[in-house]
């Protein structure tokens, strides 16, 4: 058997992991089924885009692969806070009275635009608790499902542009059935059925208004960074809860 050194760019499918889009590529082609094969750099299960693929020899420059700046595309919705920072979590603050809903369009944007510079540059940024950074052994995220108290470890990244691009908004009902039907695309054990459960609750509920703001952003940034922090972060720093409504990356390097 001839040696194989070889990079593949997969576009993964929101709901997908990594390791399912890397078995759906086997199973298409029969000449990788013994081939060692590695993804360089991870993607939650409701992401989407670029995955790079390394198969046979090429796995020895993971690491290379791995520190390669990244591009996404992503949105963020205001006024929930998950502990994923996504949808796919389970809702610990809904702003559904206060400052959000008494801001026009037009302030609403002067608001983030004012805070983006906080953004961008050399920061430290703390991993995400429903992640796979390991502590004393295991994963934060088992920590988080666990109820187990740990120091988060941080890391410096870099975010070398980050722009925002289009304003809109979004009814309750419309949100629901939209985090319903992406959630659902999901497979395994990520608490789904409790999740989609605790979103009906809370957006078809009579308390909350009829529409939120999703807003669209465009972000170059480094290796390691986690644009589910991104989105937790700006909500921090605005005073009202946020989350990545959806992510897709765009570029690995030079690769798209």
């Amino acid at each position: 058997m001839a040696i194989i050194k070889k990079i593949i760019i997969l576009h993964k499918k929101e709901g997908q992991t990594p390791l399912d889009a890397l078995e759906i590529f086997k199973k298409k082609n029969s000449e990788y089924q013994k081939v060692p094969m590695t993804y360089a750099g991870r993607l939650d299960p409701m992401a989407s885009g670029v995955l790079v693929v390394l198969a046979g020899e090429k796995i020895k420059d993971k690491e290379t692969f791995l520190a390669m700046d990244k591009e996404y595309d992503f949105s963020v919705l205001f006024g929930f806070g998950t502990d994923t920072y996504d949808i796919l979590g389970k809702v610990l603050a809904c702003e559904v009275n206060e400052k959000i809903h008494r801001l026009a369009a037009q302030d609403f944007v002067l608001e983030i635009q004012k805070n983006l510079p906080y953004f961008k540059g050399k920061l430290k940024q703390e991993y995400p608790m429903y992640s796979s950074k390991t502590v004393n052994g295991k994963p934060l995220f088992w920590y988080a499902r666990n109820a187990q108290e740990v120091k988060i470890p941080s890391r410096n990244i870099v975010i070398k542009k980050l722009v925002l691009k289009k304003v809109k908004k979004i009814t309750s009902q419309k949100l629901f059935l939209q985090i319903e039907k992406r959630i659902n695309k999901v497979a395994g054990d990520f608490r789904q059925k409790e999740i989609v459960k605790i979103w009906k609750q809370t957006l078809l509920s009579k308390k909350v208004r009829e529409s939120f703001y999703v807003v669209d952003f465009a972000v170059q940034c480094s290796s390691g960074t986690y644009v589910r922090q991104i989105a937790n972060s700006l909500g921090e720093k605005i005073s009202i809860p946020a989350l990545a409504f959806s992510i897709k990356r765009t570029r690995v390097g030079k690769f798209t």
